[in-house]
């Protein structure tokens, strides 16, 4: 059987604000055009179908016309909530929609509720795990404490019950939205740690045969039979090195493994560009980087002019700016405290000065500070003689 993973649509996100709907949409575009070209059996999403429990309409728009495309393919297709989705709203009209091929499991009651599908070696159960939030899922399935580890642990102890009820030589697989021990993160996962560990063991998977994860946005092997698919878009700078895919998995006939990665289009390619806003400007090795998405770190010792500005001459695209000057002192580990104990305001905002733009303000800025603080003490001079009037 052959089975298409993918996870961490996150419909509706934008990047840095730019509103990457348009590229979601070419996304299942490719989605559909990979189901038909490679013959795809089931189509499994792992979570994280939307970027927040209330998406906007144009997001819903998308995913009602995916459905459609999806279920026209007659292909069917698994999918759970993940942590950004509203498990409630994900999930409504399940059932009549599952009439069409289209299996949302977004209710932890039913985590041993499997979808059967069948080829010519027989049964392959899928189980879909929403997303288990530990406080509220608890007593559900049955955990013994409230904790990552024991609520995933506790609803794939009845997935086994489940399977183990079923004919002999049933394949399983589940879809599950968590962070397992292993994997690499990026700065645009939302954290699921609340009040406890948020890592889970590969090892919670055991006795199925694949588990299809979402959460972590890049595509990753934990073992042979546990993978990420990671995120089909970039959404953060500090996913510029993924190769952006879904995996192509086929399950053999006594549960053997094969996968193979599928790459998805790429919008605009991202970069992370760092030094002295001169060389970035000159350098001709950031030629290739022209029309990308770009993240520019300056490191010039004295804040230039319109930064800004002059980097989208070369850099029409660049969504972020930031400073490191170089040379900039180490404050020793002070406390904040003990780095003001002792000094004037002047002297604080002088040193805030040349901490933000790696070197100290000229006599003209030290004159305007000195003229503002005197402008500052003037009117609460004035202020307090007032109230005692």
């Amino acid at each position: 059987m052959r089975l298409l993973h993918t996870s961490d649509w996150h419909l509706g996100r934008s990047f840095h604000r730019v509103n990457l709907l348009g590229a979601q949409g070419v996304f299942i575009d490719h989605l559909v055009d990979t189901v038909r070209e490679h013959r795809v059996d089931a189509v499994l999403v792992a979570g994280d179908v939307y970027d927040r429990a209330v998406p906007p309409l144009p997001a819903v728009e998308l995913f009602d016309r995916a459905l459609h495309r999806l279920a026209d393919l007659g292909v069917p297709t698994v999918m759970i909530s993940g942590n950004h989705d509203s498990a409630r709203r994900l999930g409504v009209g399940a059932g009549l929609i599952g009439r069409a091929g289209i299996h949302l499991r977004t209710d932890p009651e039913g985590c041993a509720d499997p979808v059967v599908l069948a080829d010519e070696h027989g049964d392959v159960a899928v189980y879909g795990l929403p997303y288990l939030e530990p406080a509220l899922v608890k007593d559900t399935v049955g955990a013994a404490k409230a904790g990552h580890e024991a609520v995933l642990g506790a609803a794939m102890d009845r997935v086994r019950a489940d399977l183990a009820g079923r004919p002999a030589g049933t394949r399983s697989v589940v879809l599950a939205h968590a962070f397992v021990t292993g994997g690499q993160a990026s700065d645009s996962e939302r954290d699921i740690a609340v009040g406890g560990v948020e890592a889970v063991p590969a090892s919670v998977f055991a006795g199925v045969d694949y588990a299809a994860l979402g959460h972590l946005h890049g595509c990753q092997t934990i073992n042979e039979r546990v993978r990420y698919s990671g995120s089909p878009l970039a959404y953060s700078f500090s996913e510029a090195a993924h190769r952006k895919s879904t995996w192509l998995v086929d399950l053999g006939p006594a549960g053997e493994i094969t996968a193979e990665r599928i790459d998805t289009p790429v919008p605009r390619p991202l970069a992370r560009l760092r030094g002295r806003l001169d060389d970035l400007l000159d350098d001709p090795a950031h030629t290739a980087h022209e029309h990308s998405w770009i993240e520019a770190v300056l490191t010039d010792p004295i804040r230039p002019d319109d930064p800004m500005a002059r980097l989208t001459a070369r850099f029409p695209h660049t969504l972020s700016l930031a400073f490191d000057p170089e040379g900039r002192e180490d404050d020793g580990g002070a406390t904040y405290a003990q780095r003001l104990r002792g000094r004037t305001d002047q002297e604080i905002a002088e040193d805030f000065v040349a901490h933000v733009r790696g070197g100290a303000p000229d006599d003209a800025e030290r004159a305007v500070l000195h003229d503002a603080f005197e402008d500052v003490r003037a009117a609460a001079g004035a202020e307090g003689q007032e109230a005692r009037r």
